[in-house]
């Protein structure tokens, strides 16, 4: 496996472009007040969670039903 030089300098400009922003967003983190950092920092955890199964169930129906009653409420 033979990495070419441009393959090289992609590597480099995305390492350097994704610590750029990550510096950005670290600025800008820091102008915040408390609650909102606190915020930000847990939000990513809300989607650890799952949604059950049951929900998906009642979210597939509630389709359903909407397709059979857009048809027949169009004239």
């Amino acid at each position: 496996m033979d990495i070419g030089i441009t393959e090289v300098l992609l590597l480099f400009a995305a390492i350097f472009i994704a610590s750029f922003l990550l510096f950005k967003v670290v600025l800008w983190a820091k102008k915040m007040p408390k609650g909102a950092y606190l915020f930000l920092a847990l939000m990513p955890l809300i989607s650890l969670f799952p949604i059950p199964p049951p929900v998906f169930k009642n979210v597939a129906k509630a389709k359903q039903e909407q397709r059979k009653k857009a048809p027949k409420s169009e004239p």
